[in-house]
């Protein structure tokens, strides 16, 4: 693993500092986390600056209009935007992230067409509906029907857990369309649009206050079978492909906004007292800080070496799954430090100090554990694919 920047790297990072030095200052303000509809504004918004100075997809080819970058160039973009305070990508993840280079791979001339462009431009927003209420993490489980009635698929089912889906403009859905092959060869790679007849969206609020996830119900849908991504029955291949981009860089934006929020965690412990101390007099909660900047220090060491195999390989191999499980792990334990930092304080508000983001951490660290593969499934992958161990019935 060679950490060293090369000479391009270096030009790459200084000019990217320089153009996010400019532009930030210029961006209106952010609207509210549940103005749905004004962040899908802003967001596609700073869509279109990154379209225009070229850094829009810029880990896609450049034959698709992204800029070719490495594994290492992507993970400086992402260092660098985080630590200039650049909008996330929001909104615009799924199709950044997923649908896009789904489509680069999988997809017909015409369908590539229709939507790269516009992904990469800010014009298009999609969501994922791949997660039912019965088949999460075995998601070739599910149930969402395709009937093929001539040139359409009639679709009927539920999807859940569907990020940003009552703002997003098509949906990389998959729906089983045979119920008598075994279940990981009955799926199908379909795009739909989520202004169809018959799609009911409906926001889920969270335990945390947001509603970002949503429930998806089809009723007699009608997608075009022109929409289908890869081969009828063969949407179980194309999904590991849609699952197989993140290359190792899925939560460096994660990994330095907990460094940060650890941080103010220490400070928070410094002001709020009890019995005559502060939080911070307790060695316990001093010993407790100190390992988990250890343990991020490591994930973020991990994340470089993942990221240097992919550069190598091409893939992160189970590095990604080693990381996610630790990772799941380290946000429970800060979540649970920030609860004993608080004490009663987590269920007050006061002028002097607001615990509502550090309560609302301590909700969304639970999640972690179920996102982007449960821990059962990253142990299952780490036992089968590191240790040998044989593979679960």
């Amino acid at each position: 693993m060679d950490l060293r920047l090369t000479t391009e790297e270096v030009r790459f990072r200084d000019e990217l500092r320089d153009w996010l030095h400019t532009t930030i200052p210029g961006l209106d303000p952010r609207p509210h986390d549940d103005d749905f509809p004004g962040r899908r504004t802003w967001e596609t918004a700073w869509q279109a600056h990154l379209y225009d100075a070229g850094y829009a997809g810029i880990h896609w080819p450049t034959e698709f209009g992204g800029r070719g970058a490495t594994p290492f160039e992507h993970l400086l973009f992402i260092e660098e935007s985080q630590r200039a305070g650049a909008p996330d990508l929001g909104c615009m993840f799924v199709g950044q992230q997923h649908a896009g280079p789904t489509l680069i791979l999988e997809a017909t001339e015409e369908q590539k067409e229709h939507h790269l462009g516009p992904i990469l431009r800010g014009d298009e927003v999609w969501c994922q509906g791949f997660s039912e209420p019965g088949a999460g993490s075995d998601l070739a489980a599910l149930r969402t029907r395709a009937i093929r009635d001539g040139d359409d698929y009639v679709i009927n089912g539920q999807k859940i857990w569907t990020t940003f889906a009552q703002v997003a403009d098509y949906c990389e859905l998959l729906v089983r369309t045979d119920t008598e092959a075994p279940k990981h060869r009955g799926i199908t790679w379909v795009i739909c649009p989520m202004d169809t007849p018959g799609i009911d969206v409906r926001p889920i609020r969270t335990a945390s206050g947001g509603s970002e996830f949503c429930e998806v119900f089809f009723d007699e849908v009608r997608v075009p079978v022109a929409n289908r991504v890869g081969a009828e029955n063969d949407g179980w291949r194309v999904a590991m492909v849609t699952f197989s981009f993140e290359r190792g860089t899925a939560f460096v934006g994660s990994i330095m906004r907990t460094n940060r929020e650890l941080a103010a965690l220490a400070d928070l412990a410094r002001r709020v007292t009890r019995r005559g101390a502060t939080a911070w007099d307790d060695v316990a909660i001093r010993r407790e800080v100190g390992h988990l900047q250890a343990e991020l220090d490591a994930l973020w060491a991990l994340t470089k070496r993942n990221v240097s195999q992919a550069a190598r390989t091409g893939i992160v191999g189970p590095g990604g799954s080693v990381f996610k499980l630790y990772y799941a792990d380290v946000m429970r334990r800060m979540g649970e430090l920030a609860q004993r930092v608080l004490g009663r304080l987590s269920i007050a508000h006061l002028t002097d100090i607001d615990p509502h983001e550090f309560t609302d951490r301590r909700l969304t660290s639970l999640t972690m554990g179920i996102a982007a593969g449960t821990s059962q499934i990253q142990r299952n992958i780490i036992g089968e694919r590191v240790l040998g161990l044989p593979k679960e019935r």
